[in-house]
């Protein structure tokens, strides 16, 4: 049997784990970050990769807000860029009522200093031809982004342990309890950590610890579906969304044109596996064309998506818990945590070494799933139609 002592234990090996590590390796901190398979392999690496401030939760926006500067200085942080970009991104409406949204968006953005520009039909036909005449209206912001996924949480890892960060791949957490003042995990590998802290940022599995120690939440697994095109010629510099959700499209460099889309599909949890019914491809394809007419003939090179954990509110879980001192908890991200990581990887550093952090995270207790919790419309329209291949994980 291995052992490891060590300051705070970290259960999940994705983007939120790994900044989790990295801070409190800033620190000074002995960090453990425990991954049952590679680090950045689910949702945190086969993400869409935008880094978008528009449209967020209002409670929110001070976490996405201090997230967005720790991406806009990733170089310096990490030693690595990892495709960053400041691409900016395109809101798009399609009708009067989708515009009304938008709109509505736009403003709880700027009433968080987020600066916005509005646009109608001309602006649009003006700066970016390729768009689609149905377009009624849109919200631009310069300041959103996007990075490349599938480097960022390995880079942040390598940075986390290049700060003395131990870092254990393919080995399940299977036990968690609490010893007197400390933490004792236990692995499916024989490898054992006593810890000081442990942070539960396991994702779609991240139940299964809370459970065992009596707190619960109704996590939904899913998988967002992503499509890339062949290389196509290079015109397209913002990252685009329609408000409805059935586009989210960037051009990247080389030409290829990266495509995600409403809704989920399904995704199993148990036999680790999310896959993409050529449905959704075709659907995608469609709605694309509406978008960019420019790209109807693309042709789809590869589909993929991975296993997110999603929560009725579509509001994630940060924060302390409830039942346990020394725990904390980050999941339940709803297709979000890929913009917000760095910020929470930041602030549960600080409640773990301050006690407190200057970001407002009330909205994100637990706690609110000791009673019934209202779903959010994107979460009905999202998975209404859309059957669990595992069982959903009901507060207890």
């Amino acid at each position: 049997m291995t052992r490891h002592a060590v300051d705070v234990a970290i259960i999940g090996g994705g983007l939120i784990g790994a900044w989790t590590a990295y801070f409190l390796a800033k620190r000074n901190q002995r960090v453990a970050l425990i991954e049952k398979g590679v680090v950045g392999a689910q949702s945190s690496g086969t993400n869409f990769g935008n880094l978008r401030l528009q449209g967020r939760f209002p409670g929110q926006y001070p976490l996405s807000l201090r997230s967005q500067a720790l991406w806009e200085d990733i170089a310096t942080l990490i030693g690595e860029r990892c495709e960053f970009e400041q691409t900016g991104h395109l809101y798009l409406a399609f009708d009067e009522k989708e515009h009304e949204k938008l709109e509505a968006y736009a403003a709880v953005s700027e009433s968080h200093g987020l600066a916005i520009e509005h646009l109608g039909p001309a602006d649009l036909r003006r700066r970016w031809p390729w768009l689609g005449d149905g377009v009624v209206g849109a919200t631009y912001s310069a300041r959103d982004a996007t990075a490349n996924p599938r480097l960022v949480t390995p880079a942040v890892a390598r940075a986390a342990k290049a700060l003395g960060v131990t870092v254990v791949e393919n080995c399940r957490v299977t036990e968690v309890a609490r010893t007197g003042d400390a933490f004792a995990l236990r692995t499916d590998t024989g490898v054992a950590i006593d810890a000081g802290h442990v942070v539960n940022a396991a994702g779609a599995w991240a139940v299964a610890i809370a459970e065992q120690f009596g707190e619960s939440a109704p996590l939904f697994p899913a998988g967002p579906p992503q499509f890339v095109t062949e290389p196509f010629p290079y015109l397209i510099e913002p990252s685009i969304q329609t408000i409805d959700g059935s586009v989210i499209m960037r051009q990247i460099p080389r030409g290829n044109v990266i495509l995600a889309g409403y809704p989920r599909s399904a995704a199993d949890p148990v036999a680790n596996r999310a896959p993409v019914p050529p449905v959704k491809t075709l659907a995608a394809m469609r709605a694309l064309a509406k978008v960019a007419p420019v790209l109807a003939s693309c042709h789809v090179i590869r589909v993929w998506s991975g296993i997110e954990g999603y929560l009725p509110d579509m509001i994630p879980v940060i924060g302390p818990s409830r039942t346990t001192p020394g725990l904390f908890h980050a999941f339940g991200f709803c297709g979000h945590g890929f913009q917000i990581g760095p910020g929470v990887g930041l602030c549960l550093s600080e409640m773990i070494l301050d006690g407190a952090t200057p970001t407002p995270l009330e909205p994100f207790s637990i706690a609110r799933f000791d009673k019934p919790v209202e779903a959010d419309e994107k979460f009905r329209r999202e998975f209404d139609s859309v059957q669990p291949a595992a069982p959903l994980q009901q507060p207890r």
